[in-house]
C-alpha cells in the first residue's frame, strides 16, 4: 500500500479561537503577508482540501495565486496547481461553485448514499469517490496516496479540522493567530468538541513561532514521536 500523505492543517483564528464571525461577510483574519505565506504553503503541497460547508459558505477558488510559484511547480515537473479536494457527507455541492472552474484536477470524497447525486451534479468536473456509509478519512488519505499525493494541506473548516485531529491524522499544524477577539459564542470555532488522542493533558510539540506582520504563526507537531 502507498504511504499516506503528510497532512498539514492550516488555520487562521482570532485570539479567542474563532475562524469567522457571524456577519454576512467573511472575517479576514490574515494580513497580506500571511496570505502570501499560505500561498507558498499551497504551492509546496500536492493537494489542498477544504470541507463542503466552507466551500458553500466562502465559495473559494483555492488556487496558487503567484505566477512564479506556479511556474516553479511546472519547472519541477508538477502540475501548475495542486489537486483540489473536498469532502461532503450530504453531497450538496453545486456545480456553479468557483472551486470546480479554476484549475484542472478535483476530487470529491462522499458517502454511498450521496455519491450518485454528486456524480450527476458534477458530471465532468471532478472525480467522485465514496468512502462507505460515512466519510472515512483514512480511506480518503489512502486514495490520495494512490493519486501520487505526498503532501496534503487541509484548510478547514472546523468540522474537517476536528475530524483530522481527533483521528490522529495530522502531522503538522500551522496556527496563525490574529490580534482580534470575536467574542461571539455563535461564531464558528477552529475545533469542535471531540475525543482527541491523549486527552487534555497531552502536549503537542512546538516546532516554531514567528511573526508575520501582526499575526503570530505557531507550528505544532500533534503526533507523539516514535521511541
Amino acid at each position: 500500500m502507498a504511504i499516506r500523505p503528510f497532512v498539514l492543517l492550516s488555520v487562521a483564528t482570532s485570539v479567542d479561537g474563532h475562524i469567522d464571525d457571524t456577519s454576512p461577510d467573511r472575517l479576514l483574519l490574515s494580513n497580506s503577508a500571511d496570505f502570501d505565506r499560505v500561498d507558498q504553503v499551497r504551492a509546496e503541497s500536492d493537494a489542498i482540501l477544504i470541507g463542503g460547508n466552507t466551500l458553500r459558505s466562502d465559495n473559494p477558488r483555492l488556487l496558487v495565486n503567484s505566477d512564479k510559484r506556479r511556474a516553479d511547480r511546472v519547472a519541477a515537473g508538477k502540475p501548475e496547481y495542486p489537486l483540489k479536494v473536498t469532502v461532503s457527507g450530504s453531497g450538496d455541492l453545486s456545480r456553479e461553485l468557483k472551486f470546480w472552474h479554476f484549475g484542472d484536477r478535483k476530487v470529491v470524497y462522499t458517502t454511498n448514499s450521496a455519491a450518485a447525486k454528486v456524480r450527476a451534479e458534477l458530471d465532468g468536473l471532478a472525480d467522485v469517490v465514496s468512502t462507505g456509509e460515512v466519510v472515512d478519512f483514512g480511506v480518503l488519505l489512502d486514495d490520495l496516496a494512490t493519486r501520487g499525493v505526498e503532501r496534503l494541506m487541509v484548510e478547514g473548516g472546523g468540522r474537517i479540522h476536528t475530524q483530522f485531529l481527533s483521528q490522529g491524522l495530522v502531522d503538522e499544524v500551522h496556527l496563525a493567530v490574529a490580534p482580534l477577539v470575536v467574542g461571539d459564542a455563535a461564531a464558528p470555532r477552529f475545533l469542535h468538541p471531540a475525543d482527541y488522542p491523549g486527552g487534555s493533558t497531552r502536549r503537542m510539540r512546538l516546532l516554531g513561532v514567528e511573526t508575520v506582520g501582526d499575526v503570530a504563526l505557531l507550528r505544532y507537531a500533534p503526533k507523539q514521536e516514535s521511541a
